[in-house]
C-alpha cells in the first residue's frame, strides 16, 4: 500500500521507509471497535483514510465522545498509554471505514530520538488533541444541548466529508451523554429551523 502524499510533508524519507517496511494496515468497517477500555496496548494506530471517534467512559458506564481523528492524525491517548505501558482508557471506533498503520509500541521511543519530524508529529499531536479536549470541557460547560448538537453534527461533517450522516439518534444520544428523547425534540427544532433535513436513520446537515 502506498502511503497518501500527506506523509510526504509529515516525516523524513527515512522515517516513511521504515513506517512502509512495518506493512501492518488494518482496515476497518464503520462502526467497527479498535481499541478497547482496558486493552493491553501494543501498538499506536496511525490513520491513513477514514475517520475515527474517540471516547470516554465514566464510572457509571455511560460515555463522552472526546474527538475525532482525521486521516494523518493518531490518538495520543493510545500514545500516552503506549510510553507508559498502561491499558487503554478510551474507546476508538470507526466513524466510517478506514484504513490504519499500526505502529508497534517498541518503535515509539526509538523515533522519538531518532526522528526530529516524529518528534514534531508526535508533540502537534499532543497539543491538537489537548485543543479538542478542551473544546469538549467548554462545550459541556458553556453550550446548552442544542449548540452542543449543531456542533456535533457539523464537527462529523467536517471528518467524514459527507453532509448527510447516518446517525441515529440514540448514537447522538450516546456521543453527548444526554437522552433519545431530548436528542430528537432539539433535531426537531433544528429541522423546523431550516439548519438539518431529517430522512428515516439520515440526518442532512443543511447549514455549516
Amino acid at each position: 500500500m502506498v502511503l497518501p502524499s500527506l506523509f510526504e510533508s509529515l516525516f523524513s524519507p527515512s522515517l516513511l521507509a521504515e513506517i512502509i517496511n512495518i506493512n501492518n494496515y488494518k482496515k476497518v468497517k464503520a462502526g467497527e471497535q479498535i481499541i478497547d477500555y482496558n486493552q493491553p496496548i501494543t501498538f499506536m494506530p496511525l490513520l491513513i483514510e477514514g475517520a475515527i471517534k474517540i471516547m470516554r467512559q465514566d464510572d457509571k458506564g455511560d460515555e463522552l465522545l472526546l474527538y475525532f481523528l482525521e486521516r494523518g492524525d493518531t490518538c495520543v491517548m493510545t500514545m500516552t498509554c503506549c510510553m507508559g505501558q498502561t491499558k487503554s482508557e478510551v474507546r476508538a471506533v470507526a466513524e466510517k471505514d478506514s484504513i490504519l498503520i499500526m505502529i508497534p509500541v517498541s518503535k515509539m521511543a526509538d523515533w522519538v530520538v531518532k526522528y526530529p519530524s516524529w518528534r514534531s508529529f508526535v508533540f502537534e499531536s499532543y497539543n491538537n488533541r489537548f485543543n479538542e479536549m478542551l473544546e469538549a470541557i467548554d462545550s459541556l460547560a458553556f453550550l446548552n444541548m442544542h449548540d452542543r448538537i449543531l456542533k456535533y453534527l457539523k464537527d462529523k461533517v467536517m471528518v467524514t466529508g459527507a453532509t448527510t450522516l447516518t446517525s441515529t439518534h440514540q448514537e447522538i444520544a450516546f456521543d453527548l451523554h444526554s437522552s433519545r428523547v431530548v436528542v430528537s425534540r432539539i433535531l426537531k427544532s433544528l429541522e423546523k429551523d431550516g439548519l438539518i433535513k431529517m430522512y428515516r436513520n439520515k440526518i442532512e446537515v443543511l447549514n455549516f
